[in-house]
Order: structure tokens, then sequence, then C-alpha cells
């Protein structure tokens, strides 16, 4: 979804590979460097926190033998995949590239297989929420459903890793220049006609392909829940619809940025407004993988259970504040925390 364009997956401003080295052709934005660092560091520490607590509570709490819930853990790993790329990205933007060739493979194709795997997955909920609740409803076996789920979880990944190992093989590390010490993880650029040819691919077949697929779900899925009588057993469908849109709202600006670099021609002075923008955006793009957690706790169920972790932990700690000699007295004031484990 985010292809390796000319301001590589960090933005740098590198158009093309000579026998010389790389030649910067524009000036860079001051700043924005450490800035996106900054937020890319903040966005690791955020999305780690969430969404391993999220994982912490499914374990604990949740049946995992749920369909939704076998997605959402498949979607955990993918955020969590991705954001685990982040803090290097954060290095390379406060100095230069210092993890070597193979590396910059690696964290390449982890990027890119965090998103392209994500985004399947959210088409893949929503194409079973769109047979569950407008076509089959409550007619297929619950056995028959979980076996389908983890075959399209199984299919996004094979289908997210495919996808990322181009953008993986292209990128390299190179010195910039002869002997500076400087090198950078970028794209290796092909003629201007196979590299438009390579984004228009991704974008159609890994953005608006399953951006189609998902409108006409969810269209299909709002008018049965329009009509039908008892709207409160669709909260889940409602969450996992507001997961889908937030992804494609933080995704969708960045793309299109993507898009008007690459079909127009820029001088100096509007590739520099564009890097500000396609900045912004990037931060908000990946800022997508906080926005998950948050949305889980829009469920009644998913707070009383954060709730109950919270107590089960003060517990822990009350009780081991009360080994040293002291009465037990603050444990027996809570007897519904060891209940509430075993929910």
């Amino acid at each position: 979804m985010a292809p390796n364009d000319s301001w590589g997956p960090l933005g740098n401003d590198y158009e093309e590979y000579y026998d010389g080295g790389l030649v910067w052709l524009c000036d860079d934005v001051g700043g924005l460097e450490h800035v996106s660092a900054a937020f890319f560091l903040l966005i690791f520490v955020l999305s780690v926190s969430g969404n391993g607590l999220v994982l912490i509570v499914l374990c604990s709490y949740e049946d995992l033998y749920r369909v939704t819930n076998v997605f959402i853990i498949h979607l955990l790993a993918s955020d969590l995949l991705f954001t685990l790329t982040l803090p290097f990205w954060a290095v390379y933007n406060l100095s230069h590239w210092m993890f070597g060739d193979l590396g910059c493979k690696l964290l390449t194709w982890a990027y890119f297989t965090g998103v392209y795997t994500s985004l399947m997955l959210l088409t893949c909920m929503t194409v079973y929420r769109f047979v569950t609740v407008v076509i089959y409803r409550n007619t297929t076996l619950p056995q028959r459903r979980l076996i389908y789920a983890w075959a399209a979880c199984i299919a996004s990944w094979v289908t997210g890793c495919a996808a990322s190992i181009r953008d993986g093989i292209s990128s390299i590390a190179q010195e910039v220049g002869n002997g500076t010490g400087i090198s950078t993880c970028e794209a290796l650029l092909v003629t201007t006609e196979e590299k438009s040819l390579g984004y228009y691919l991704q974008v159609s077949l890994l953005f608006l392909l399953p951006l189609i697929i998902i409108i006409l779900c969810y269209s299909a899925i709002l008018r049965t829940i329009l009509v039908s009588a008892i709207r409160i057993r669709y909260c889940t469908v409602l969450i996992l619809f507001c997961i889908v849109v937030s992804f494609f709202i933080c995704w969708a600006p960045y793309n299109l940025i993507i898009f008007l670099e690459a079909i127009l021609e820029l001088d100096c002075k509007d590739r520099q407004t564009f890097y500000v923008a396609y900045s912004v955006c990037r931060i908000v793009a990946y800022g997508h993988c906080c926005v998950n957690p948050a949305l889980y706790m829009m469920q009644q169920s998913w707070r009383r259970h954060f709730c109950s972790l919270l107590h089960c932990w003060a517990g822990e700690r009350g009780q081991r504040g009360t080994r040293g000699g002291r009465s037990m007295s603050t444990i027996t004031r809570h007897p519904s925390v060891n209940a509430e484990v075993n929910v």
C-alpha cells in the first residue's frame, strides 16, 4: 500500500542512482526528520503498550475459539510486526542507515508485510461478516467458521509476505558518495515506466480493490442491520467497521500524496512543500496501529475485562506488600479479585 516512492520509505529526497553514488537533487526541509523520529518512537511506545495490553486481555478473558477473536489476534500480530520496525526508521531519520544491507532488506520487508497483512485481514474480516450477517447468518456451523477464519488468516499472511518480497529485495543499503561513511536504505529505482507500473499495481490490488470490496460488503451489512429487529447483537460488526474505517482514514492521505508526487512534475520548491505534507500524512498513517486498542475498548465487555486485569495486578501488588508480617486484612477486603481472575 505504501510504495517505495522517490522519497523512499522515510522520505529522504533521493531521485536517481549513478555510478558515483546517490545524487541529491533538492535540499531537505530542516527539522522534519527529528520531528518524524520523535513521533515514530511515540507511536512505537503507544502501539506496543496498547496492543500488548489488548493481547493480554484477549488471552486472559476472551474465548480464543471465537472467529472474531482469531482475526483480532492476527491483526494484533501484524500491527506489532509493523510497529517493531519503527525504532529503526527513527534512528535512520536522526542519523543515517547503520543496520547494513541485510537489515535494510529485512526491515523493509517486515514494514510492508505488516501493512499488507493488516489490510488483507481487514478485508477477510469484512467478507466474513458479510457472509454471516447477510447470507447465512447462523446457519453455518461454528467449527466450520473457525476453520474458514484460520484459512483466511493464513492466506492473508502468505499474501502479505509474498507482496512484500519485491519491496524488500529492491531496497539496498548504499553509501552516499565515496568515503563519507553515510549510508541510506532506499529502493533501487528502475526505469520510470517500471516504477510507475509497480506502483499502480500496488495501489490497485493492495488498496483500491480491498477498499471497493469493503465498501460493498458493509453497504449490504448496513442494509441488513437497519431492517433487523434486534440490532444490539451487531455491536461487534460496528466495532469492526470502525477499525476498517480508521485504517483507510489513516492510510488514504499518505497514498494520495505519493500518487500526486508520482504523476506531477515538481520543482524543488514544490517538492519541499509536498515533503512537508508527506511527513504529516506518514505520521498519521503510522499511527493507525495505536487506534485499534482504543476501538476495542468501545465494547463494554472489553472495558470490564480491562478493569478486572487492573484489579488483578493491584491485588498482586497488595499481596506482596502484606507479606512482611502485616495483617492480611487488605486482601480480605477485596474477595472479588480472585473471582474475577477466573472469569
